[in-house]
């Protein structure tokens, strides 16, 4: 094991001191950082006027860089060597694909490892993982780091490499205690599940990431599988940072081998507990040839503070998504954020998943909502009923259209994040 569980706060900022001035020296080495960390004073780093003179670092500069740039100046030699590369995780944009080293890998299979944990996974578990198991790094590693608590895996991959039907086959077979995947793909296996009087009860707990998950999502899903869902949360410069250990609660990040802070987007200031702020990230230890130094990730957060001694966990801050920096219709004026939709029309127990398209039909904006409906339900009353909550709620009359059971699954199977949300203007 690279890092034991800290015990204390304390214990985290000795960690963090060390790692700080080190992860700072590694980015020294970069000629891309080299000339923007002249008058860095390394002996300073914990004053927090000292550090915050480290340039902000985000996506758009990495892609101004050509893969020449980033490979030879960016990153770093590191002595063990690469061990393999993650593709970043956006979905828009040309993806980056950062080298990992094999010192790199062991942290990063050991931040992944204590998602199990915060699941309350145990050794003996069956885990299946309908992850991707592609180029994105999220999916086998989960898979790899399973080995370290015990637990048993089915590399079953996302719905694009093991259809969706054989994955439910495999369910029934193999009895997996834990599933894993996206949250919108746990809707889709649930669905057809039902449609095919299918049994899920084995599955006691459900651990998702990379789709934010609402209230009503959370309850939909655990209402569906009859399990626990934990969320955990990570990103490709950095790896898997944190994880639920109170479902909704918010994620408790690993800040032994994560250093955040929470800065207001416009002055880049340090924001209060409980305010909403952008979320900026140093990897501590994951820094061996990619050094990020001060990672701007695009998500808005609010953080609180730990509270030693409610688990072993606690020692750890926790955060919670604001909302991301995109994720918004405007359709005739009216301002309609994803995440407000879904919440919406995951209320609707009936509503067994959806997608929203906007559209333009004869010079005006049209929301069309496609809705699948659960077995036994009216279609045409339930669209009727959508309609109509919907012009109450948000002031806009959406096209509301029933789709065949399994449609939106077929559709959204082969994604890595379900194309839910599409602007068609």
């Amino acid at each position: 094991m690279p890092l034991k569980l800290p015990k204390s706060r304390a214990e985290i900022r000795r960690i963090q001191t060390e790692r700080k001035r080190f992860a700072v020296e590694q980015a020294m080495r970069s000629a891309f950082w080299k000339p923007r960390l002249e008058k860095i004073k390394l002996e300073r780093l914990d004053d927090p006027d000292e550090w915050r003179k480290i340039p902000i670092l985000d996506k758009d500069t990495l892609r101004a860089l050509s893969d020449q740039q980033f490979y030879n100046e960016f990153c770093v030699p590191a002595a063990d060597g690469v061990q393999e590369y993650w593709r970043s995780g956006g979905v828009t944009g040309q993806p980056l694909f950062y080298p990992r080293s094999f010192r790199d890998m062991e942290f990063g299979l050991l931040a992944f490892a204590r998602t199990f944990d915060c699941a309350g996974a145990e050794h003996g578990d069956r885990a299946h993982i309908s992850f991707p198991l592609g180029i994105h790094p999220v999916g086998q590693v989960f898979a790899r780091c399973a080995a370290s608590r015990g637990i048993t895996v089915n590399w079953a991959g996302s719905g694009a490499s093991t259809p969706s039907a054989l994955q439910l086959e495999l369910i029934q077979r193999l009895k997996p205690t834990i599933w894993l995947g996206m949250s919108s793909y746990a809707l889709h296996l649930a669905n057809l599940a039902e449609a095919k009087g299918m049994d899920l009860s084995s599955v006691k707990r459900v651990m998702t990431s990379v789709e934010p998950v609402s209230q009503a999502k959370r309850d939909k899903i655990e209402r569906s599988w009859g399990a626990r869902l934990t969320d955990t949360f990570g990103m490709t410069e950095a790896g898997m940072m944190g994880a639920e250990d109170k479902p909704g609660a918010g994620f408790r990040i690993w800040t032994d081998m994560y250093f955040i802070e929470v800065l207001d987007p416009k002055s880049l200031e340090p924001v209060k507990e409980g305010e909403t702020g952008s979320l900026v990230v140093t990897a501590l230890w994951s820094n061996n040839v990619t050094p990020f130094l001060r990672w701007s990730s695009g998500d808005l957060v609010t953080y609180s503070e730990a509270d030693d001694g409610v688990g072993p966990f606690s020692v750890f801050p926790r955060i919670r998504h604001a909302h991301r920096t995109t994720g918004f219709f405007k359709v005739r004026g009216v301002n309609l954020g994803h995440q407000d939709l879904e919440d919406f029309m995951f209320r609707h127990l009936e509503i067994g998943d959806f997608r929203a398209e906007a559209l333009n039909e004869g010079g005006n904006d049209v929301l069309r909502l496609s809705i699948e409906v659960r077995r036994g339900a009216d279609s045409t009353a339930i669209c009727s009923a959508v309609a109509a909550a919907m012009k109450e709620k948000f002031e806009l009359a959406p096209q509301v259209v029933a789709l065949e059971a399994g449609t939106l699954a077929k559709e959204f199977e082969a994604n890595i994040k379900a194309s839910r949300f599409v602007d068609r203007r």
